[in-house]
């Protein structure tokens, strides 16, 4: 058998030519899997929602052939993309459309997000500017997507989308979401009339509007969902006000949850909250989405 450096000069070229071609298409054949690996199920959208821009990523697992709808809110970081990547796994198993909006902090720091634009500081900002409108904007936009009528809607947000869902809550009232699972927020909207806004109630209603918010917030179908090693501090809001939820983020969200349970039978009010802790899980979006009680959280059956 002859080595290339033993074929004649007139045989050299050929050779080469064939190799660079079967390279070259090696490496077309690893780009195009590696690109197929997110479509065309993986997509991303700008919605105007209440006039403003927003981008979002979307999974729409082509297995299904019916989506309800899943949004899932970012933390910290900002990682709408990476948040909606973790939330395929779950929406692969009982047919989710995944939603992952980005609230990028220029326009959205941490007073219109975590605080969902209700509170600036120490100071109440007016309705107008609250970013209730604009997620309600994005559910309506999200069921025109739905290759059916009527759709279930879940809410999930962790840590800092935790926040924003619990202020969300507490404060826009989504009603028509099937279940919102607020998991591992560093701090939680208390059932109290007292405790001052955005910790609580106080200041931010009147009179009998502040009674009849409260009512409304126990009864939301609310999953508080706990990371049971969520017990560090990294991250931690650690106000006066937050420290006294307890000392880590389980301790509060237990906590909060006892209290709303204790007031909505104290008051024979409706009560449509659950506690749901997922085992050997710390603070970890990934973690939590991709548990077992993930579907408990959401009051679904796999088979559904």
């Amino acid at each position: 058998m002859f080595r290339i450096g033993q074929l004649p000069p007139v045989a050299i070229k050929p050779v080469i030519r064939g190799l660079i071609r079967f390279l070259l298409g090696s490496l077309i054949l690893l780009y195009a899997s590696a690109s197929s690996a997110k479509t065309p199920e993986y997509n991303q959208q700008v919605w105007n929602a209440a006039g403003v821009d927003i981008r979002v990523y979307t999974f729409r697992p082509a297995s299904c052939d019916s989506h309800d709808i899943l949004f899932v809110f970012h933390g910290l970081n900002r990682k709408a993309e990476g948040v909606r990547d973790k939330a395929a796994k779950v929406a692969r198993k009982i047919c989710l459309m995944v939603f992952a909006p980005l609230f990028d902090k220029d326009r959205f720091p941490n007073w219109r997000y975590h605080r969902a634009g209700v509170v600036r500081g120490k100071h109440i900002q007016p309705r107008s500017r609250w970013t209730g409108p604009i997620l309600r904007e994005m559910l309506r936009q999200a069921k025109k997507e739905i290759d059916r009528s009527d759709p279930r809607l879940y809410l999930f947000g962790h840590s800092a989308g935790g926040q924003f869902l619990s202020r969300i809550s507490a404060y826009s009232l989504p009603f028509d979401a099937d279940r919102i699972i607020i998991a591992n927020p560093s701090v939680h909207v208390a059932p109290s009339l007292s405790e001052a806004v955005p910790y609580g109630f106080g200041g931010l209603f009147e009179g009998e509007e502040a009674e009849t918010q409260l009512r409304q917030y126990l009864g939301l179908p609310i999953s508080i969902y706990l990371g049971q090693e969520d017990t560090g501090v990294k991250n931690l809001v650690v106000t006066e006000a937050a420290k006294k939820q307890g000392t880590n983020r389980l301790h509060r969200g237990r906590n909060i949850f006892r209290r709303a349970q204790q007031l909505a039978n104290e008051l024979n009010w409706k009560f449509n909250w659950r506690l749901v802790e997922a085992s050997r899980v710390g603070h970890s979006s990934r973690g939590m989405l991709q548990a077992p009680e993930m579907i408990i959280a959401l009051d679904r059956d796999e088979g559904e």
